[in-house]
């Protein structure tokens, strides 16, 4: 059985407390630093704080095993300050995956039919042996648990493309929980870190319940090893 944990915490200051190279993959959805709120007037915590947001990069990069990968979800709106900032922690860009929407959720000067996610190097990465293609299709969640929720369809996709079953997922704006759950379904160990009381208190339940239905999984197989 994997091992899961999900820390309620604030993003830098709890990996400040993590070993160095202690992690195999970051995958994340950090905040746009975009002001965001949905159509319920939710909005995401520190979206227009970026010292709070960018100041991870460097901790990411400490935290990370070396030849390893992190990838990230992020808007165009702010794309100079994340990739100065990342580029500045030691991260190279190995690559730029979109997700194409079969609806608009926007439109201004063009309508916005995407979701994006930059794929980052520390080191120098073997090359995939079987590559994800960088351009995915996306799964809409109506975000009822969190206003920028991620389906398990999209996160599940990258977690085995750029990990190992065992390996150490990490992600420190966690949300609903998501990338845990993808983990945990896909043989990962993960780390999560969220800073909103609410959507921990749910991730914490939504992993809850995986964690027993992989239990009783685990439990059947057995059974039926021994019957054999």
């Amino acid at each position: 059985m994997t091992y899961q944990n999900i820390i309620c915490g604030e993003a830098v200051q709890t990996l400040k407390t993590f070993e160095a190279e202690s992690v195999d993959l970051v995958v994340t959805d950090l905040p746009y630093l975009y002001n965001y709120r949905d159509r319920d007037g939710r909005s995401i915590a520190n979206d227009t704080n970026p010292d709070a947001v960018l100041s991870v990069f460097p901790e990411l990069y400490r935290v990370l095993e070396q030849d390893s990968y992190c990838v990230l979800f992020c808007g165009w709106n702010a794309i100079a300050q994340f990739s100065a900032a990342w580029e500045a922690a030691g991260f190279r860009v190995g690559g730029h995956i979109i997700f194409a929407k079969p609806y608009t959720s926007k439109a201004k000067h063009v309508g916005y039919c995407h979701e994006s996610a930059w794929v980052l190097t520390k080191g120098r990465p073997a090359s995939r042996t079987n590559p994800l293609n960088d351009v995915q299709e996306w799964h809409y969640t109506g975000n009822k648990n969190h206003p920028t929720e991620k389906s398990i369809q999209v996160i599940a996709p990258l977690i085995r493309s750029f990990s190992k079953r065992g390996d150490v997922v990490l992600d420190p704006f966690l949300g609903s929980g998501t990338s845990v759950v993808a983990a945990a379904l896909n043989g990962r160990n993960a780390i999560g870190i969220e800073l909103d009381a609410r959507y921990f208190r749910h991730a914490e339940q939504r992993l809850a319940g995986v964690m027993r239905y992989l239990a009783a999984k685990q439990k059947r197989s057995n059974v039926l090893e021994v019957a054999a």
